[in-house]
C-alpha cells in the first residue's frame, strides 16, 4: 500500500496540459499494456514514468524515449511481463533494469534502489521499495521527478519549480553527486545548455574542475554518446556564448577545434546544420587539414561505416580545392565510387564553412538526393565475348579503364571509346 506521506506530502496532483500530455503518452504508445501489467502484479506493486520523459512532457519537448521505475524486484518485473505476454530482455538486471519491447518500442524499468558503492563509473546497488530513497541517489532535481500514468506527480526535490525557473541544481552534495559518476560533468553542461536560465553557480564550476581529471575513468562509448546529446540541442549555439562551459567542454574533448562553428552561422545556415546529424556535425568540428580526424577516429573507435564518411569528407577538403572542385562533372565521381551520402556532406560542409551562402550548393544537393547511382554499361562478360579477352589479371584491368573513361565522360562511353581502350 502506498504510505499515508506518500500520498499527502509528496504527490502533486496535476490538471491541465501536464496531466493531458501525460494522459497522451500513456494512452497513444503501448506503455499503457506495461503499466496494467506491473500494477496489477500485486495490491502494493506500482510503476511510474521517471526523468528524461518527464521532464520533456512539463518542458513541452517531444519524448523521444520512455523510463520507468518500479517498486517491484527484477525478477518480479520479468514475472509481471511474463504473465501479459510481453517480450523483454534482461539488459541490465544487476543494476535493475529490464527492457521491455511492445510494438518496436522500447520500455526500461528500472526497480527502485540505492547505490551502496561507486567508483566514478558504475554502482554496487540495493534493491528498495522506497520511492523518495530512490530519487535522492539521482543525479539533478529536474530527473528525479515521477508520474503515474494521470499526470500526479512525486517530485520530492522540488524538480518541476527548478525546471521552471532554469535551475539546474545537483541533489545532495554535488562534488559526491559527480564523483559517484564523472559522466555528470557533461550531463550537467547538457542540462544547463538546454534550460537553464541563470548563471552558473560558480561553486559548481569549480567543483566540476577538481574533479574533470575523472573523466578519464569513462568508456568512449559513454563519452560520445553523452556529446552526441550535447551536440543535437535545440539551442546548441548557447555553448559558444557561455564560456565556462565551452572551456569544460574543451578539456574533455580537446579534437572539437572547430566548436566555434556554432557562433559564426546564419539564419540559414543555422536551419541547415540542424537538418544534419551526429556524424556529420562532428565532422564539421575534427576536420581543420591536420591529423586530428585521424586521432579522434582512433581514440574514439566510431565503427566503420562512421569513420569512412567522416574521412570521406576530410580527405576531399585536405586536396587543394576551388570553385571547380564543385562542379557537377567532380561531384558525379565522388557519388558513382563514394555513394550519395558523400556527396551531400561534401556539399553541405562547403556550404555552412563557406563564407557566403551558396545557391548552387543547395541545387546540387537537391539533384544528388533523387539521383539513382548509374551502372557501368560494359561488363566482363561483354569484353570476353566481344573482345576474346580471356578472364584474368589483363581483363580487369581493361574493365578498370573503360569505368574510368565512363565516369570522366559523365557516365557516357562510344563503342569506338571501348575499341580504343580494349585494342591500346
Amino acid at each position: 500500500m502506498k504510505s499515508f506521506l506518500d500520498k499527502i506530502f509528496l504527490r502533486n496532483n496535476n490538471l491541465g496540459d501536464l496531466s493531458k500530455n501525460i494522459k497522451n503518452l500513456s494512452n497513444e504508445t503501448p506503455v499503457i499494456k506495461i503499466f496494467e501489467a506491473i500494477n496489477s502484479y500485486s495490491i502494493d506493486s506500482e510503476i511510474r514514468y521517471v526523468g528524461g520523459c518527464v521532464r520533456k512532457i512539463l518542458n513541452k519537448e517531444n519524448v523521444d524515449d520512455i523510463d520507468l521505475a518500479t517498486n517491484l524486484r527484477p525478477n518480479q518485473v520479468c514475472e509481471a511481463l511474463k504473465k501479459k505476454n510481453i517480450k523483454y530482455y534482461e539488459t541490465g538486471i544487476e543494476h535493475g533494469t529490464i527492457t521491455a519491447v511492445i510494438d518496436n518500442y522500447s520500455f526500461e524499468i528500472t526497480s527502485l534502489r540505492e547505490d551502496i558503492s561507486t567508483d566514478g563509473r558504475h554502482a554496487k546497488v540495493e534493491f528498495s521499495k522506497n520511492w523518495k530513497l530512490d530519487a535522492s541517489r539521482r543525479d539533478f532535481t529536474i530527473n528525479s521527478i515521477y508520474s503515474d500514468r494521470e499526470g500526479n506527480l512525486f517530485d520530492p526535490y522540488n524538480g518541476k519549480n527548478d525546471l521552471e525557473t532554469g535551475n539546474i541544481k545537483f541533489i545532495g552534495d554535488a562534488e559526491k553527486r559527480i564523483k559517484e559518476d564523472y559522466l555528470r560533468i557533461l550531463r550537467y553542461l547538457r542540462f544547463f545548455l538546454n534550460y537553464s536560465k541563470k548563471s552558473h553557480d560558480l561553486d559548481i564550476i569549480r567543483k566540476l574542475k577538481i574533479n574533470i581529471g575523472g573523466v578519464c575513468k569513462l568508456s568512449k562509448e559513454r563519452l560520445l554518446g553523452e556529446l552526441k546529446k550535447i551536440l543535437k540541442l535545440e539551442n546548441l549555439e548557447k555553448l559558444s556564448k557561455d564560456k565556462k562551459s565551452l572551456e569544460l567542454i574543451q578539456i574533455i574533448f580537446p579534437e572539437l577545434k572547430n566548436i566555434n562553428t556554432f557562433s559564426k552561422l546564419t539564419s540559414s545556415k543555422k536551419e541547415k546544420f540542424k537538418d544534419n546529424d551526429f556524424i556529420f556535425i562532428l565532422a564539421l568540428l575534427i576536420i581543420d587539414e591536420t591529423d586530428n580526424v585521424d586521432y579522434f577516429l582512433y581514440k574514439y573507435k566510431l565503427s566503420k561505416k562512421d569513420q569512412k564518411r567522416i574521412k570521406i569528407i576530410d580527405n576531399f577538403f585536405k586536396e587543394k580545392i576551388n570553385d571547380q572542385s564543385f562542379f557537377e562533372n567532380n561531384m558525379n565521381k565522388i557519388f558513382y565510387y563514394e555513394g550519395k551520402q558523400a556527396v551531400v556532406d561534401i556539399l553541405n560542409f562547403r556550404l555552412i564553412k563557406s563564407k557566403k551562402y551558396e545557391q548552387i550548393l543547395l541545387e546540387l544537393m537537391d539533384q544528388y538526393e533523387s539521383k539513382e547511382t548509374p551502372i557501368m554499361p560494359i561488363s566482363a562478360d561483354i569484353l570476353m565475348k566481344k573482345f576474346n579477352i580471356p578472364e584474368g589479371k589483363q581483363l580487369g584491368i581493361k574493365l578498370k579503364e573503360i569505368e574510368k573513361e565512363w565516369v570522366d565522360n559523365d557516365f557516357k562511353i562510344s563503342d569506338q571509346q571501348v575499341y580504343n581502350i580494349v585494342n591500346h
